[in-house]
């Protein structure tokens, strides 16, 4: 059993979950001009001002992937949305830099 409220996800398993159309959540904190350059298509952006509208309109019962920019700062997001109610939280392994680098034609801007 983990001690950590989330899990780590690496981006070769968010692929195939996006590609299998799964239902989920994904949300983006990185500041609001790189998230305008460019993100993983799907995502929210969520900051400060944003988090109470997510935590209003996302079901606690779908996965929440959280996103930055390389997967460190993720990790404090997932931990405190985990705490919020939501039970299948990810942050995700390598943040949008190494999603970026793998998935290059999967960038929405």
């Amino acid at each position: 059993m983990s001690d950590t409220p989330f899990e780590h996800l690496d981006p070769t398993t968010l692929a195939d979950w996006l590609d299998a159309e799964a239902s989920l959540t994904l949300v983006d904190i990185r500041d609001p001009m790189s998230f305008a350059q460019g993100h993983i298509p799907g995502s929210r952006h969520l900051d400060n001002a944003s988090a109470g509208v997510l935590l209003d309109q996302t079901p606690h019962d779908r996965p929440l992937v959280v996103v930055c920019y390389h997967g460190h700062s993720s990790q404090q997001a997932a931990a405190w949305l985990a705490g919020q109610g939501y039970r299948q939280v990810y942050s995700l392994d390598g943040g949008f830099s190494d999603w970026a680098q793998r998935h290059p034609t999967r960038v929405a801007h």
